[in-house]
């Protein structure tokens, strides 16, 4: 579906009259022919952001602007997968993980990453050649999404890190699809080539001999985990005041 091309640390995805759908670094809906994911170096602080992309775009000869997205990976560990009318590339890391308890107790990754700190991040590029609807684009995130938090959790041992990112896509000419979720041909398609280009990456970045994505995970030296607990009431109706439960 997209043709790839990486310079210097730039990974250009292009495909004419695409649109798009970015959670990352001024994101929102466009339409055009191009994405991008960028390697940021080691202690990367430039708060400048958009000028920093709009430069490391420059230097890569890349002159159209598109969605971008930043992660501290190499983009020698990119991997692309296909199924049907689908494609995924992603990038990860999982120097900074996002732990979310939910019964008994996890390992605590220390706190205080910087908020633009992207040394990890697991960047999910997944478009289709198929037209989507509104709905159904915003919702491919969903799915994306979901499948990327069910590998690393089975990979990593956690459903994400601090600064993860997807960018869907699909073709406003291809063949309408009404939606995406996970029982449509481009729903289960965009599962398993999340789920299979995020371990190819992992595996990639991460030797086995070493533990693997779970040992860099549990020694990570910054993250996060959410073990607030909120408050929870029942729905207020004509049958109940919303007491707590």
């Amino acid at each position: 579906m997209f043709e790839s091309t990486v310079r210097d640390g730039v990974l250009r995805l292009r495909r004419p009259k695409t649109r798009w759908l970015s959670t990352g670094h001024a994101g929102g809906e466009s339409l055009g022919p191009v994405a991008y994911n960028v390697s940021v170096p080691e202690g990367w602080d430039d708060r400048d952001v958009d000028g920093y992309v709009e430069r490391r775009l420059a230097a890569a000869g890349f002159e159209r602007p598109g969605p971008t997205l930043l992660t501290g990976v190499s983009m020698r560990h990119a991997r692309r997968a296909r199924l049907g009318p689908v494609e995924a590339v992603v990038t990860a890391g999982v120097s900074n993980p996002a732990a979310l308890p939910v019964d008994g107790e996890l390992g605590r990754p220390a706190r205080g990453t910087p908020p633009d700190d992207h040394a990890g991040t697991v960047n999910v590029l997944v478009g289709t050649t198929r037209s989507l609807g509104p709905g159904a684009l915003a919702n491919l995130v969903a799915v994306a999404a979901e499948a990327k938090a069910t590998t690393l959790l089975s990979r990593a041992g956690v459903p994400g890190t601090t600064t993860d990112a997807v960018v869907a896509a699909c073709d406003p000419a291809g063949d309408r699809a009404s939606y995406s979720g996970s029982a449509t041909d481009v729903g289960g398609a965009a599962r398993a080539c999340v789920r299979d280009a995020l371990c190819a990456s992992l595996d990639s970045r991460y030797a086995e001999d070493d533990g693997g994505a779970t040992a860099a995970a549990a020694d990570a030296p910054y993250g996060v985990v959410t073990d607030e607990r909120a408050s929870v009431s029942r729905v207020l109706t004509a049958e109940n005041d919303g007491e707590a439960l």
